[in-house]
């Protein structure tokens, strides 16, 4: 068996409603020497089946059992059992732009790139309507450790890196807020170069169950969820460059 070049990281709970649509759309941007590994935290929906129709076809689809210990870990669990060279990070129930892969493999590994993450047009439910045209432009997305400290302009559904970067990124904390920041801090902070892309390659479906959440809380909450990040960043041993 050949090597894998590139790993699709899911992490599923009860993703029934939009689930078919994003492993479509992530499967047509893939070929043969890709996967795809399913962490999912024990749904209790219709989740598994549609996840095993997938299996046994060109590119596999790898099933695990999450560890129940909500979204971070969840991510964590399909992380360390990716083999592919480059790992997208992918939520259940967004829907991937057609190219994408293709698109972003442009920049990463070249010029010591490595982790790319790419702009998305946020979308309703139904993804007819369009909510905001581009959420680098709400944010004010940018790379770099400190500006992404004090504003996380990280997003891990639009995120792909290097693999050498989960000798650092994993474990991943629990007492941290968000594994995306935490991932592109390491990588900033690490001696790899992060390349922010203006191309929309994501549809980011809002809705009533989303995981994610635009608002962080008081002041107060945010600094003290610095410190946490801090914290844990410098705990870890990222002096030494992956």
């Amino acid at each position: 068996m050949g090597k894998t070049r590139i790993s699709v990281a899911v992490a599923a709970y009860n993703g029934e409603r939009y689930l078919k649509a994003q492993m479509d759309s992530i499967l047509i941007n893939l070929s043969k020497g890709d996967e795809v590994v399913v962490s999912d935290d024990g749904s209790s929906d219709n989740t598994l089946a549609i996840l095993k129709a997938y299996q046994g076809q060109d590119i596999p689809v790898r099933i695990l059992k999450g560890p129940g210990k909500g979204i971070k870990q969840n991510i964590a669990n399909a992380l360390k059992e990716c083999r592919g060279k480059y790992i997208f990070l992918a939520d259940q129930d967004d829907v991937w732009a057609e190219g994408k892969v293709e698109r972003v493999m442009r920049y990463l590994g070249k010029d010591g790139c490595r982790l790319v993450c790419h702009d998305a047009r946020v979308m309703d439910a139904s993804l007819k309507n369009t909510l905001m045209p581009s959420f680098f432009a709400y944010r004010g997305s940018k790379p770099g450790f400190f500006c992404n400290l004090l504003k996380n302009r990280y997003m891990g559904c639009c995120m792909a890196f290097d693999r050498r970067l989960l000798k650092t990124a994993l474990p991943i904390p629990d007492k941290i807020e968000m594994h995306d920041q935490w991932i592109g801090m390491l990588n900033d902070l690490c001696g790899g170069k992060s390349r922010f892309i203006e191309e929309k390659l994501l549809y980011y479906r809002r809705h009533g169950a989303n995981v994610s959440d635009f608002s962080h809380g008081t002041p107060v909450q945010m600094v003290k969820k610095r410190m946490v990040l801090l914290w844990a960043v410098f705990s870890r041993k990222i002096l030494q460059k992956y």
